[in-house]
């Protein structure tokens, strides 16, 4: 489930979702900057750019090992060209693009991850961009204060430490399996989802019918430390060129023996 909030712009309401831990941001609002009447117009003739189509395969070469290199290349060739159209549905389609979302209904709209979303308002207006990240940063540090007090209420409760045994049993990730491991998933944010919890977030609410929120909202505090840490990791795994697999293995490793430090260590103190 998406967790969706609205920041204000220049007098504009941006929509914002947060699917998985990534953030997006509506870019058909930010269009209506340029275009109130026919937004999708505008997002349509960013695509139609040579240099678009390069930043988001360069983008998706970066973050998406599902990414299609020969379909992107037949759209940068094509690029510039009069009779050129290429809409997001059909990038995200065609190439398996992950940089973008396309909804229909009530939350209709083109959503980009957020250094995406910047550069498309960069393009739309240099002084709206700023705006723009000026905003959603306030916003992502208004959410870091609400987890922060969060996290001490519930630190607060805590007045026992859990027997080794039973942390072992309960607490401590179990090894992925090889079949997991060789399985592509289409987010990096369910690679750390396996790698923590052993099951992806559509796993978990498969499981969870009556629940609420997603998996990393029913986490401990000592789990989201680690989930922290393991975000870290994967980016310099990412950057090294390391496939997800292997990463996926090396991360599920790194939780097991953070855990381990963070709850099987009688003598530490807890945060405060």
């Amino acid at each position: 489930m998406a967790k969706r909030s609205i920041i204000t712009v220049k007098n504009v309401s941006i929509r914002t979702m947060t699917v998985n831990g990534i953030d997006y941001i509506c870019i058909t609002d930010i269009a209506k900057q340029k275009n109130e009447i026919n937004p999708t117009g505008v997002i349509a003739n960013w695509m139609r750019n040579r240099n678009t189509i390069e930043y988001l395969g360069l983008w998706e070469t970066i973050y998406n090992p599902n990414f299609n290199p020969i379909e992107f290349e037949g759209f940068r060739n094509q690029a510039g060209l009069n009779a050129f159209t290429l809409s997001p549905s059909q990038w995200i389609e065609t190439t398996r693009a992950v940089g973008l979302i396309s909804q229909a209904g009530r939350y209709g709209g083109t959503y980009a991850r957020s250094d995406i979303a910047f550069k498309f308002a960069n393009w739309v207006s240099v002084e709206f961009e700023l705006y723009l990240v000026m905003e959603f940063q306030r916003l992502k540090a208004k959410e870091q204060e609400q987890i922060g007090w969060t996290a001490k209420r519930e630190l607060s409760k805590i007045n026992y430490r859990i027997h080794t045994d039973a942390i072992k049993r309960h607490l401590i990730p179990e090894e992925v399996t090889a079949a997991q491991s060789s399985i592509i998933y289409a987010e990096e944010a369910d690679v750390l989802n396996v790698a923590m919890f052993g099951m992806t977030a559509k796993q978990w609410r498969e499981a969870n019918p009556g629940l609420k929120g997603n998996i990393r909202d029913y986490a401990t505090i000592n789990e989201l430390i680690c989930l922290s840490n393991m975000e870290n990791i994967n980016a310099v795994l990412i950057n090294d060129g390391m496939p997800q697999g292997e990463r996926l293995v090396k991360l599920n490793k790194i939780a097991i023996q953070q855990m381990l430090v963070l709850e099987n260590n009688e003598g530490r103190k807890l945060l405060k």
